[in-house]
């Protein structure tokens, strides 16, 4: 572990993707066989996060449970190979999360998650605690372990940043800690017909809360202060080819522009945007997420577009 703290530490799990690029717009499960592009990849929350930050600069630790197998092996390859910090890692004694994710040719997705013993893992509480001393942000994913973090977090004095993912019932007991304990809170819209329904439950349960939401061609929605404000999607020309990582490139966007940069929430959320799209771009595995360089000139040129005469 470095000597220095770390600017941000990703609770949560990281695990090994394998998405199946269909060719229809839809999957036709009366039919037993299928033609397909198969490709594996470190991914999931934890490993978007990590990355995310890493390629960004900031000095991160991934805090996460891994499995003693080739997919964990692979997992803590990739995270150390682009700057992550993996000495907070414990064991899983089922093995390394798991995901089957089909995406379809215009990036829609349908994932099937494998967290392996992420219900009943029990994190040590003296390793979570020298990780995050020191840390300016903790960003959390959803494994039911991290859960038990979360005070942690907070004691030291760290700013907590949750992401509860794709959003069906507001007020989902296994989500209420991560809500109540957030600062910032992120969360999926995409299928959700009005955000700000989602907020204002939300912040009966913290009204502290920043949120932000990825409606995925709609754009964004922050909420501050009981206050919600739209944003349209960035007018970029890259393609959608597969949106896997792309909440997780909106929050790391957003908070490094916002938490680490001093940046305003609205210049915060169209950097979270432009992250978000780039990962869109790619498919597994992603090996190009975008870099502080790259992120500060698409900003620049769009706010010049957008104030020229």
């Amino acid at each position: 572990m470095t000597a220095h703290p770390f600017e941000v530490v990703v609770v949560g799990n990281a695990g090994l993707d394998t998405c199946v690029y269909v060719e229809g717009e839809e999957l036709d499960l009366t039919r037993e066989g299928h033609f397909t592009r198969n490709r594996d990849g470190v991914g999931q929350a934890g490993g978007y996060a990590s990355r995310g930050y890493a390629r960004l600069g900031h000095r991160t630790a991934f805090l996460g449970a891994v499995g003693e197998d080739a997919a964990g092996a692979q997992v803590r390859a990739v995270l150390e190979r682009e700057g992550v910090d993996v000495g907070a890692t414990f064991p899983d004694p089922q093995g390394t999360a798991r995901s089957v994710n089909f995406v379809f040719p215009d990036g829609r997705r349908r994932n099937f998650y494998d967290g392996r013993g992420h219900m009943t893992l029990t994190p040590d509480p003296a390793a979570c605690r020298r990780v995050l001393a020191g840390a300016r942000l903790a960003h959390f994913n959803l494994p039911n372990w991290a859960r038990l973090v979360l005070p942690v977090a907070r004691e030291e004095g760290v700013a907590i940043a949750c992401d509860v993912q794709d959003v069906s019932d507001p007020l989902d007991p296994y989500r209420r800690d991560f809500v109540e304990a957030a600062d910032y809170l992120f969360f999926s819209a995409a299928h959700q017909p009005d955000p700000e329904l989602l907020m204002r439950a939300y912040w009966t349960l913290n009204p502290r809360l920043v949120m932000v939401a990825g409606m995925g061609q709609r754009g964004c929605a922050l909420g501050v202060n009981g206050e919600l404000r739209v944003f349209p999607p960035p007018p970029l020309p890259w393609p959608v080819l597969d949106t896997n990582g792309a909440g997780d490139a909106l929050a790391v966007g957003f908070l490094s522009g916002h938490v680490f940069g001093g940046l305003s929430l609205e210049e915060a959320v169209w950097r979270g945007q432009i992250a978000a799209r780039h990962t869109c771009a790619q498919r597994v595995p992603k090996e190009d997420l975008i870099t502080a360089g790259r992120l500060g000139e698409v900003a620049a040129s769009l706010n010049a577009c957008q104030t020229a005469p």
